[in-house]
């Protein structure tokens, strides 16, 4: 390790009911997500087609008519990955990378929807290609569904329901935790509450991110996880990294076996791999618990 790295604070939860908070992390400061965000959009889309506002399969043209209208990209697509958008929007090819969202405002954002037809990497529902733009498109379509801002609408549909508070694209300053750079000084966090904030701009606790894991997958309060969710076997997961932040967060449906870990610093794969850590301890203590006591009822 260099010299000069400094060790990430952390801040890791799981279903066993272990807590860790390392090196300043706290259960109740915000911090950014990444695209764990994305988990929240795709479920906000499943809310609002059993709310009868919308089909996920819906063409986007029904929602936005700035897109072109030969698209067949439909809202599952998007939700799914399967859209054939790229990764990022065209105007980050040139953005400055220590804040590369803070130019993709609404004018940017107006000028990708009326040529996405010129944007694919494939087909509609040819193959996945993991996309933030498709994300940022999926939002604006929930907004014109849904007929309020995004953040309203999240509020309402799904964090609402679940009993969960704090979570949100502007955190309190007095409670927001964000990285230090070389010398203590705070690094200021990415620009993500335009268009793309529904691909990764939300803030929120560790607290609250475990209720959501819990509602969403473990008790599935809302009904069957969302098309967002990433899927590996058993395991139903999504992961997110900023600037300087990286969160992972994961369940076994049907048992109680989940975890929440979030860092500031160091590498995302590192997350993850705590994540999974913590995944499997939580595993086997809930096994060896059964052995001795037998299922719970």
């Amino acid at each position: 390790m260099s010299l000069f790295t400094r060790p990430a604070p952390l801040c890791a939860i799981s279903g066993t009911g272990r807590v860790r908070t390392e090196r300043g992390h706290a259960l109740d400061a915000y911090v950014e997500i990444g695209s764990v965000t994305k988990a929240l959009t795709g479920t906000l889309l499943a809310r609002l087609a059993d709310a009868g506002l919308l089909s996920v399969d819906d063409r986007l043209t029904v929602w936005l008519p700035a897109v072109p209208a030969g698209s067949e990209i439909t809202l599952r697509q998007l939700a799914d990955h399967s859209s054939g958008l790229p990764r990022l929007p065209p105007q980050l090819s040139s953005a400055d990378p220590r804040d590369p969202y803070a130019g993709f405002g609404a004018e940017e954002f107006g000028d990708v929807l009326r040529r996405l037809d010129t944007l694919a990497v494939r087909a509609p529902g040819a193959g996945e290609e993991y996309s933030n733009l498709g994300y940022a498109v999926l939002g604006a379509a929930l907004e014109a569904a849904g007929g309020g801002p995004y953040e309203e609408l999240l509020r309402r549909h799904v964090l609402a329901p679940l009993g969960v508070d704090e979570v949100t694209a502007g955190p309190p300053a007095d409670r927001t935790l964000t990285a230090r750079g070389l010398f203590g000084r705070p690094r200021a966090p990415w620009t993500m509450t335009g268009p793309i904030l529904p691909a990764g701009g939300l803030w929120a606790t560790p607290r609250a991110v475990a209720e959501l894991v819990k509602g969403l997958l473990v008790d599935r309060t809302l009904g069957e996880p969302a098309l967002s969710w990433q899927r590996a076997g058993g395991l139903w997961w999504h992961n997110g990294a900023t600037r300087d932040a990286s969160a992972f967060v994961g369940a076994l449906p049907g048992t109680t076996t989940w975890a929440v870990v979030h860092r500031l610093g160091g590498r995302p794969a590192r997350t993850d791999k705590v994540g999974l850590e913590l995944l499997a301890e939580a595993k086997k203590a809930t096994e060896d618990r059964e052995r001795t006591e037998g299922p719970a009822l």
